[in-house]
């Protein structure tokens, strides 16, 4: 691998071209320079890809310098702001990324000098065909290198891309471990907070209804540039510190932010490209055609101007789009998770409308947004078009000088790229300035307050001692608990208390989950075994939510589960202790999950036991088993157990001392109390419920705790059905479809008009026009050379119109992004909401939110716009074809053979394309479903010190998600590679080709321009 240290072992790197494994690190780690360069290393994963649908045991592990245990480590390391972290962690690759970009637009800056040369030798009746080949076969040479520095360019920018975007998960991940948990119900200030956002999010603090209010209205409000103060409320910065990231904001941070800031990462280098591209294209073009360029300069100058003034606008408002979309994701979150519940009470109904009504702001915002996108592409095509006009016309109108074709053609290249430029630095500014909204918000959570060290932890001592303690809830003024002066030995300890007394803050209290105001707390220097009220499991085995990550004990286990009276329970299940429970699994009752969750406390080595009131859903027949085997039993010999339970009758006689929570502080009930909750219990020992086992009850242990299961999970193989596309297409409504399908026609047209206009200006001076099928319009104009001021305004006229239709076209697009997102989400919501139990129990929650969050962002956008790319392709392609044999018709021979080439590369890569494709995405649901089962057990696992196994998986399930996307990108680098150097040749063979008819040099500057400038070729790949 290039840069890879060489004292690095090769002994689990996978060898050239030998089958991939998921045993062996990638093959860059190990490679020639040849097969870095043409991508080959890829060859071995594309052949089995061809055969057979991929799984992770198919493809290889990350490459070393990709690894996120190590990039994680490396990266906790460097101090300072996520940005500059971020920028020593990825130093190198920012250079190296900076020179291949230079390397490229050098030779993508030589390519209109070296086609003027061409058109010249072409147009020199004396010169031999031998130099126009020879200029042919250096443009050949440019674009190979242009080629080899793309795939290069890719590799490190993907390198950067991949290792800045690793890193912040696992860092934002680090610091939800490690952050205060402010999602008590209690805390006034997270709700005011949360109200806040969702006002803004709303606009104006209206109402959600507000949303349904009509089009008309909703657009005249938004589009007002004088209501723009009072759409954008400023918050208050004590708002803005009192108010925390919620579930829904930490996702969008995942899901979103560390995205659009590690796309900059691999963008970096069009900050030193595009202004490097801008002065050069400018020296050009003042070298081809003086000054009259200026003039065109100035049109795009202004046209940025006043898009600067649109761009200010629309990140205004993509500010607040982004936070509807984090009030659209935190309601969807909670109503994935609560579904099972919302259904058993026919609640459901009320949370569609909810989540609906958010659904609706936020297209209407995307909708907004993407009309002021519409208005800059608009001013970006009319400076575009208008560019080349008023410069050819201060050349032959002012100038007085001819616009022969070796000057038209080679300065519309330059014009083209000028133009581009001029535009992309205004987006290039925006995007930054998006990236840095985005490191904003990743900054923000970043500097959250986190938990903090108050325990004492002392390995001296087993009791847990409050010493004159006070407690507020994170974020509250409010004190919870007040002069706490008690003292836990081991035994029995139980908390009783009014509903909402401060029960379940004593245990938070202990845990250090809320703020000490005074006094201190001391606590064993050891795991707790916490069971918090609603019990909290893991989306996987039983048997490995009990475990928790310690080793197994059989006979530990055992008696685990027979005191919590769980084993009963799972000889009912098809595969025992073993079934997955949540994602991929079976649904359990309340009171199953609280004796799980129990059971997971009881099981593991902890001194002390947290156990917040764990009885409250169980029957009177269980919870007395589990109070004598339990409590009562074994395990709970020289341990501390602070028991919080309404269950008096049941546990008093058992208790070492009772305490109370009453006003706000705690109270130790003297033995006297005791007397009037032991008559329930009296004479009854665990030995009652200890009888010999019989065959049954054997027979019955066996089923519940089986061997071994393993169940594989479906997942779809071959290509995505055309019937799924025709579903988006239908909700987007095919009247739309059908316009869309026009403009797209009609803007190829204007741009094949435009391109013939320009042939036709060229060889207007001095010598009669060819006929052509666009004669009938050209051929009345006046020579030029008499009168040139119809041909500027034609050329204006061509211009206007394709600006016109262009902006119409994205118009059209817009509507059925709106029409599709709207409908398709209504669909997906009433199918989830009106799904079987069945479905809750089998769909893993990270699933249903990856459906709901990325793929929707997808269908936002991505899918709409690919659509259109393969419309304009097809449109472009056959146009391209048929104007080129035309004028030349060995070309169609050529056109089958190239064509069918492509194809033949193409149907090698797509199997594994979309084999990769798919397991990114399968693995992107455990990933996000990590993120929302940590904060929703935060307390559990920090009790159960279980941080840094948590870090581990989510650094795991990260290197799995990484590598599927890496070698997806890997191997659109192998294509691009193939395609970009077919290219590459078959524009030196259609030059060939024209050398070989004797075609003018118009007509040559017409076919080139055609097949180079993303017509043919690129309409093909």
């Amino acid at each position: 691998m290039p840069m890879r240290n060489p004292d690095l072992g090769a002994s689990d790197v996978c060898g050239p071209f030998k089958p991939p494994t998921y045993h062996l690190r990638s093959p860059e780690d190990n490679m020639t320079l040849w097969q870095f360069m043409t991508v080959a290393w890829m060859a071995p994963l594309i052949s089995v890809g061809s055969k057979k649908q991929l799984n992770d045991e198919d493809v290889w592990l990350l490459p070393y310098e990709f690894q996120h245990s190590r990039l994680h480590d490396l990266f906790r390391d460097i101090k300072g702001s996520v940005l500059t972290r971020l920028l020593q962690a990825n130093a190198i690759d920012l250079i190296i990324t900076s020179f291949l970009g230079i390397l490229e637009l050098l030779a993508k800056i030589s390519g209109p000098v070296l086609l003027q040369q061409l058109l010249r030798s072409i147009e020199d009746q004396h010169a031999p065909k031998t130099a126009a080949i020879t200029y042919a076969g250096l443009i050949l040479t440019v674009r190979l290198i242009a080629a080899q520095s793309s795939v290069f360019s890719l590799w490190f920018c993907r390198r950067c891309y991949e290792r800045s975007r690793g890193e912040m998960v696992t860092m934002v991940f680090e610091k939800a471990l490690s952050r205060k948990a402010f999602g008590s119900g209690e805390s006034v200030g997270e709700s005011q907070a949360s109200a806040s956002d969702t006002d803004v999010a709303n606009g104006l603090g209206a109402k959600t209804d507000h949303a349904l209010e009509s089009s008309h209205s909703r657009l005249t409000r938004f589009l007002r540039l004088d209501g723009l103060k009072r759409f954008f409320p400023t918050k208050p910065e004590s708002a803005k510190k009192q108010s925390r990231a919620s579930m829904g904001k930490i996702l969008n941070l995942l899901r979103n932010d560390v995205y659009e800031v590690a796309q900059r990462f691999w963008e970096v280098q069009n900050i030193i490209t595009k202004p490097l591209n801008l002065i050069l294209s400018v020296a050009l073009v003042w070298k081809l055609i003086g000054w009259p360029c200026l003039i065109g300069v100035s049109t795009v100058v202004a046209a940025q101007l006043l898009n600067g003034a649109f761009i200010r606008i629309l990140l205004r408002l993509e500010r607040v789009r982004r936070t509807a979309t984090d009030v659209r994701l935190q309601v969807s979150s909670q109503f994935i998770e609560a579904i099972r519940h919302l259904r058993w009470y026919d609640w459901q109904t009320p949370w569609q409308n909810k989540i609906l009504d958010s659904r609706q702001h936020e297209l209407s915002l995307r909708f907004v947004t993407g009309l002021w996108n519409v208005a800059i592409a608009f001013t970006n095509s009319l400076a575009g078009g208008l560019f080349p006009v008023v410069a050819f016309a201060a050349y032959t109108l002012v100038a007085g000088r001819p616009l022969t074709i070796d000057v038209a053609f080679p300065a519309i290249q330059l014009f083209n790229m000028l133009d581009a430029n001029l535009r992309e630095l205004p987006n290039l500014i925006r995007v930054l300035l998006n990236a840095n909204v985005a490191l904003g918000r990743i900054e923000d959570f970043m500097s959250e307050p986190n938990k903090e060290d108050s325990i004492q932890n002392t390995r001296s001592v087993a009791d847990l001692t409050f010493k004159h303690a006070s407690f507020a809830w994170p974020g509250v003024a409010d004190i919870v608990l007040e002069d706490i002066n008690v003292t836990f030995s081991t035994g029995l300890n139980l908390v009783c208390g009014r509903v909402g007394c401060g029960k379940s803050a004593l245990l938070q209290a202990a845990l250090g989950e809320l703020d000490k105001r005074n006094g201190g707390v001391t606590l064993p220097d050891n795991m707790v075994g916490y069971c918090s009220q609603s019990p909290w499991l893991q989306s996987m085995s039983i048997r490995d939510n009990i475990l928790f990550s310690a080793p197994f004990d059989e006979q530990r286990y055992k008696q685990t589960l027979d005191a919590c009276a769980l084993i009963s329970d799972f000889a009912h299940f098809k595969h025992g202790d073993l079934s997955n429970i949540g994602e991929n699994g079976i649904g359990l009752s309340g009171g199953q999950k609280a004796r799980v969750a129990l059971a997971r406390a009881v099981y593991s080595k902890a001194r002390v036991l947290l156990l917040d009131d764990p009885l409250a859903a169980l029957d009177h027949g269980t919870a007395t088993s589990i109070v004598c085997r339990l409590f009562g039993g074994p395990l709970m010999h020289n341990r501390t157990v602070v028991l919080v339970t309404h269950r008096m009758d049941l546990c008093a006689h058992l208790a070492s001392q009772i305490v109370e929570i009453h006003e706000r502080t705690a109270h130790q009930l003297d033995k006297s109390s005791f007397t009037s909750y032991e008559h329930g219990m009296r004479g009854t020992s665990p030995e009652s419920y200890g009888e010999m086992p019989t065959q049954e009850s054997i027979d019955e242990r066996a089923n519940a705790i089986p061997e071994t299961f393993t169940e594989e999970e479906h997942r779809v193989k071959g290509g995505v059905v055309a019937s799924v596309y025709w579903q988006f297409v239908k909700a987007g409504d095919l009247r739309w479809w059908f316009a869309l399908v026009l403009a797209i026609v009609s803007v190829r047209l204007i741009r094949l008009s435009n391109t013939w206009f320009l042939k036709s200006w060229g060889e207007a001076y001095g010598q009669p026009q060819e006929s052509s099928a666009l004669g009938f319009i050209f051929d009345r104009l006046p020579s030029p050379e008499v009168n040139v001021r119809p041909w500027v305004i034609s050329f204006l006229v061509i211009a206007m119109l394709l600006a016109v239709t262009f902006s119409l076209q994205e118009c059209l697009m817009l509507v059925i992004i709106y029409m599709a997102g709207k409908h398709l989400f209504k669909d997906v919501l009433d199918r989830v909401s009106n799904a079987t139990f069945r479905f809750y129990d089998t769909t893993p929650v990270g699933r249903l939110m990856n459906r709901l969050t990325s793929d929707f962002g997808t269908l936002d956008g991505n899918i709409s716009r690919q659509l259109q790319a393969v419309g304009w392709a097809s449109i472009s392609w056959v146009s391209a074809v048929t104007v080129i044999a035309s004028t030349t018709p060995l070309f169609l021979v050529f056109t089958v053979a190239l064509t069918a080439l492509f194809v033949r590369i193409f149907m090698w890569f797509l199997p594994t394309s979309q084999s990769l494709r798919r397991l990114e995405m399968v693995s992107l649901s455990p990933l996000l479903s990590n993120f929302g089962t940590l904060l929703e057990g935060l307390t559990t696992v920090r009790a159960f010190r279980a941080q840094t196994q948590f870090q581990d998986r989510v650094i795991t399930v990260t290197d799995t998600f990484q590598k599927m996307d890496h070698f997806y990108w890997s191997l659109q680098a192998w294509l691009m590679y193939r395609f970009d150097s077919l290219s590459a040749i078959s524009t030196f063979l259609l030059t060939l080709l024209a050398l070989y008819d004797n075609l003018s040099q118009g007509l040559t500057a017409f076919v080139l321009t055609t097949a180079a400038t993303c017509k043919f070729v690129i309409s093909t790949y």
